[in-house]
């Protein structure tokens, strides 16, 4: 009897049915991203109309909110490795009670993040700069921006369950609103328009913080009296099984601490950049910007392969797995080289869009060129690992995999670069991103052996049959 609805008889180079199912995940992900990096774009670009020095203050006091993002992050990945499984079975009652886990975990984690920048938050941002002229910035923007930590959790864990469930219109419909608002906000409040006092960077974490506010309520409501598949309720955040409460440890721990972990070394990226002077801190603030705007549709892609292989590994259909894991690496490729090629040819124009010193522009653009490259490898290398690798339940080897990269070779390369050779910067950055086409190889192995599957809702996982 056969269970892949007839995969193997697509012989084309990609399977066009399961390319037009991606997408239709993939399409609402990445255009939510769109408009989310855009919030991000417009506020780089009203920021930085202020200059290079209140740019780079904005840039070191992001940087909390970036460890914050890759900790709920990795509660979020966590609670979707088994939380997709569970719905290919259409187990609701246990994926409601995986959602309320990560809520009280993610609360837990963003008020402790919250304390520690209200206790010593100048020593914080000193751990990201040593230029003094750029601290008063970045203290005007993160004692604004600090009070939006736990609302910025709640609703991206609320957005994740969504996706689980194949919901994945609300975090676009949600994103667009929010562009809106935000983008008015920075307008009124950065500059002073329509009679309110100009602000500048203060005024951009004002904007940011009101937002997280509103997108935070707006996911609440929609998720009690609106999305009719999950059901959440508050009474979930303490229906806890203690089998399931071990399974998520056992299962999301190397994906908790990977997210962690990956975390830091974005921490640790801005460090080695802020220590660097104005003008690279700058410099990087653009490219990566531009980068994220560019890599929408890849992120969006990773997304939607990590619902479909977990979803389909909890169904316990092994050999679709293994035709959807063949068909997808060869979308990733292609995606990759697009947003490579767009990249490239952006990366000029864009930057007439900044004012910025000569200098800084054309540091700027070499890093969007070293980025146009890595993206090819972002586009294989994350998709394999977290939407196949690590969605199809090991768990463990795509934490290990970064532990050794990025730990191993990328940070000591670029710190020996920046602080013992004095190397031009651009460099350093080249060495920082470094990881991103090193792991091509491995994900290449490891995604074609087969060995990943690994359905994470029985006692005993089941096998896979090697390639």
């Amino acid at each position: 009897m056969r269970t892949m609805n007839d995969a193997s008889t697509h012989t084309g180079w990609i399977d066009m049915t399961l390319f037009r199912r991606l997408m239709m995940l993939a399409a609402p992900m990445a255009l939510q991203n769109v408009i989310s990096f855009s919030v991000g774009l417009a506020d780089n670009l009203m920021v930085g109309s202020l200059g290079e020095v209140a740019l780079s203050g904005v840039f070191v006091a992001n940087q909390i909110q970036n460890l914050l993002n890759m900790l709920v992050i990795g509660l979020s990945s966590a609670m979707m490795v088994l939380a997709n499984q569970y719905w290919g079975k259409r187990d609701a009652v246990r994926v409601r009670s995986i959602v309320g886990m990560t809520l009280i975990f993610g609360l837990s984690v963003s008020a402790m993040m919250f304390a520690w920048a209200m206790i010593n938050p100048l020593g914080i941002l000193r751990l990201f700069s040593n230029d003094e002229s750029v601290m008063p910035e970045a203290m005007r923007y993160y004692t604004v921006i600090r009070w939006s930590y736990l609302f910025y959790c709640i609703t991206q864990v609320l957005m994740a369950s969504m996706r689980v469930v194949e919901r994945v219109k609300i975090g676009m419909y949600l994103s667009m609103v929010t562009f809106t608002v935000n983008v008015f906000l920075n307008w009124l409040l950065i500059f002073g328009n329509l009679g309110a006092p100009a602000l500048g960077v203060q005024g951009a974490a004002i904007a940011t913080l009101s937002v997280r506010i509103m997108e935070c309520v707006i996911m609440l409501v929609f998720v009690r009296f609106f999305d009719n598949r999950l059901g959440i309720r508050f009474k979930n955040l303490f229906h806890v099984e203690m089998d399931l409460f071990k399974r998520y440890f056992r299962y999301g721990m190397p994906v908790i601490v990977g997210d962690i972990t990956w975390g830091i070394n974005l921490a640790v990226q801005g460090g080695i950049i802020g220590h660097l002077g104005a003008t690279a801190t700058a410099a990087v603030s653009i490219a990566s910007i531009i980068f994220q705007m560019t890599g929408v549709l890849i992120y969006g892609t990773a997304g939607a392969t990590a619902i479909l292989i977990g979803q389909t590994v909890g169904s316990g259909d092994v050999e679709k797995v293994k035709h959807y894991a063949k068909h997808l690496q060869r979308i990733f490729i292609v995606l990759g080289v697009l947003s490579g090629i767009v990249l490239w040819f952006v990366r000029e124009p864009v930057l007439l869009l900044y004012n910025l010193s000569p200098e800084a522009k054309a540091m700027a653009l070499r890093m969007m060129g070293v980025l146009s490259v890595t993206i090819v490898g972002t586009s294989y290398q994350m998709s394999c690992l977290t939407g196949i690798v690590r969605a199809g339940g090991a768990t463990h080897f795509v934490l290990v995999n970064d532990l050794i990269h990025i730990w191993g070779f990328v940070i000591p390369s670029a710190m020996l670069a920046a602080f013992v050779f004095h190397a031009d910067p651009v460099v350093v950055f080249a060495l920082l991103k470094s990881d991103q086409i090193l792991k091509c190889f491995v994900a290449v192995v490891k995604v074609n052996r087969f060995k990943w599957i690994k359905n994470l809702t029985h006692d005993t996982p089941a096998k896979a049959e090697t390639a």
